[in-house]
């Protein structure tokens, strides 16, 4: 699981990050609105922790920007006020979840447990649908009408990268580090094989959709008759 915290006060962005290292999480660090939200358009972490009092912007812009962009990554807002209107300017624009400062670490990782556990259960029980294709989540098979193949496991991991990210995109950095992790030895041409394996299989069933190379950074998933 990857977590984006984004909190201005370094002493305590290093200590979350630390803490959530520790518990086996990945983590990635802004200090502002800006970068924060750059960050949080990529569409590749599994949830956010946004403080609400942020330079450049403050957290409800950045969530508010994360929302009208599609991103339904679950957000947890940290604030310095308890008073009910940052609550719910928070909840109204799309927040899952909110604490307030100073919390108990315990509580949390508590919350961010509920809230991965509640992401883990709507990606479980909704199939991936985009353009002329749907695919299984429990059975990996992508379907066209009355055709369908099957994937392998990393094949169904990158369709769904590229598909939850649709629009955008997809760096080769961001594909190894989401499918592989951190620490893998993989070499960018064995995306490229992976990629190729998917091409194949989308012909096979007649799909409209492409997966086009972005040459020198990655790879994005359309229609072929997109413009």
């Amino acid at each position: 699981m990857r977590i984006l915290i984004v909190e201005d006060e370094l002493d305590l962005n290093m200590v979350l990050s630390e803490m959530l290292t520790i518990e086996g999480y990945y983590v990635d660090s802004s200090y502002d609105g800006t970068d924060g939200l750059d960050n949080a358009l990529s569409g590749i972490y599994d949830m956010i922790i946004l403080d609400v009092m942020l330079p450049e912007k403050n957290g409800i812009e950045v969530l508010s920007e994360i929302r009208k962009n599609k991103i339904n990554t679950p957000v947890l807002m940290l604030t310095a006020k308890s008073e009910i209107e940052d609550k719910i300017a928070g909840l109204d624009n799309g927040a899952d979840d909110y604490l307030t400062k100073p919390f108990n670490s315990k509580e949390l990782l508590a919350r961010i447990r509920a809230l991965l556990r509640r992401r883990e259960k709507i990606l479980i029980n909704e199939n991936l649908k985009f353009a002329d294709i749907m695919i299984d989540k429990t059975t990996h098979e992508i379907y066209k009408k009355d055709q369908k193949i099957k994937l392998t496991k990393k094949e169904y991991d990158i369709m769904e990268l590229l598909i939850l990210n649709q629009g955008k995109v997809v760096s080769k950095d961001d594909l190894t580090v989401r499918i592989w992790g951190f620490n893998t030895d993989i070499e960018y041409n064995s995306i490229e094989v992976y990629i190729s394996f998917l091409r194949k299989k989308l012909r096979a069933i007649d799909s409209s959709i492409c997966i086009s190379a972005i040459r020198g950074y990655g790879y994005i998933i359309k229609e072929q008759n997109d413009v």
